[in-house]
């Protein structure tokens, strides 16, 4: 019995590092909105932000380098060729370094990302809070 404890409490540390809080990552999302908006398909404003990257509402589950009125770089489009689609560990490792991720995610050392912030702490928050606006259409 010890052991089966032993090896459940492993399991539970070990566990995935994306499992944020959305209600967290509400809040460490205002860094983003800077230049993120969240509108839903309705036109709903979700959360009022910047024109300057791809509306979020429904990130997770769409097609990396995909959003209706965005136009993305080549490396964005190139890393979503293959029908990927985004993921809450996928968007936290974008956010630690969004070219590295493309450049892995690609193969290409050249590739660039459009959004030069990255994100160093939070990252799990604000995927979790992001995968409360998914839209089943993704």
């Amino acid at each position: 019995m010890k052991t089966f404890f032993a090896c459940l409490s492993f399991a539970t540390l070990a566990g995935p590092a994306y499992a944020g809080d959305p209600v967290a990552g509400e809040a460490v999302f205002n860094t983003c909105k800077a230049c993120h908006a969240i509108i839903a398909p309705d036109g709903t404003v979700v959360r009022k932000g910047g024109k300057i990257g791809p509306n979020l509402y429904g990130v997770i589950g769409r097609q990396i380098g995909a959003a209706p009125d965005y136009t993305f770089s080549a490396a964005s489009i190139a890393a979503g060729a293959d029908g990927t689609r985004w993921d809450e560990p996928m968007v936290v490792a974008w956010l630690s370094d969004p070219s590295r991720w493309l450049q892995t995610k690609t193969g290409n050392d050249a590739a660039k990302s459009k959004m030069v912030y990255s994100l160093s702490a939070g990252g799990a928050d604000v995927a979790a809070y992001l995968a409360t606006f998914a839209s089943p259409a993704n």
